[in-house]
């Protein structure tokens, strides 16, 4: 943690701006940074992208985070879906969509005046399938967790001690991370399916990804929950049929990260 600090302290005494979802990952830079902006009278910036993308409680949760350490906080709009590089949803779409948001963080840098700009990539995201961190390096964009060899379970922990709300909160990644590459980008349907994670997040499945492959949705939750899930069979197959989709399967596998880029990991 010492470690942390002292890295953010640097950053911060000539002013940063942090790509800020209100994810564990980017709350704990932020937390860290603005403590230490505070013993050097220096105020730091988190940016929040609100993107057609993204789930829409990350909005809330983003601003109740930065309010909680006391930085300045920043909203701002970007449709990526007018970019067809992204709506035609290829495998390196990730690519294609942090360039996108982070040339934005680049320009509001630079409109305030501050060196740095800074997001939550960790040691873990390094080994896992990542096309965007690419985009990344190409904008210089500063990555402490990884930098720092810092990876998941150490970021919770590290958001634990320091009395963070979102210590345990799970991954949300952009809603495209539901739909097959190849298969064109419908806001419709990717608003059915956060409606539909919303759902389940008030049964209780607080970890959840609803992935819809053709007319099948494959429900995925911790495989510790899947017992439950069935008890709750009839509430989900009608709220799911109220939203349209047809076929609505559960992933005896259960929840895992990335499970649309196995094939490319395999490959």
């Amino acid at each position: 943690m010492n470690q942390l600090k002292k890295f953010m302290a640097e950053l911060v005494a000539q002013g940063v701006a942090i790509a800020f979802s209100g994810g564990v990952d980017s709350s704990l830079l932020l937390k860290v940074a603005a403590e230490e902006g505070k013993k050097l009278g220096v105020l730091v910036h988190a940016v929040t992208f609100e993107t057609s993308l993204h789930p829409k409680a990350d909005l809330e949760i983003a601003a109740k985070v930065a309010e909680e350490v006391g930085a300045i906080h920043k909203v701002i709009f970007i449709d990526e879906l007018t970019k067809a590089e992204i709506i035609e949803n290829p495998i390196d779409r990730c690519y294609h969509c942090k360039r996108f948001l982070f040339e934005e963080l680049i320009d509001y840098t630079a409109k305030h005046n501050l060196k740095y700009a800074v997001d939550g990539t960790n040691l873990d995201d390094l080994s896992q399938y990542r096309p965007g961190i690419r985009a990344l390096e190409e904008l210089g964009i500063i990555s402490p967790l990884a930098k720092l060899k810092i990876d998941k379970a150490t970021v919770r922990k590290y958001a634990q001690q320091m009395g963070l709300s979102v210590y345990n909160r799970p991954s949300a990644p952009c809603l495209a991370t539901r739909i097959p590459y190849n298969t064109k980008l419908d806001m419709k349907v990717l608003e059915k399916i956060d409606i539909a994670e919303a759902f389940l997040k008030d049964l209780g499945f607080a970890k959840n990804r609803v992935r819809l492959h053709d007319n099948i949705i494959r429900i995925e939750i911790d495989s510790t929950d899947i017992n439950s899930a069935v008890a709750h069979r009839e509430d989900i197959v009608a709220r799911f049929k109220q939203l349209g989709f047809l076929y609505i399967t559960l992933d005896l596998e259960g929840f895992r990260s990335g499970s649309m880029d196995i094939h490319l990991q395999k490959g």
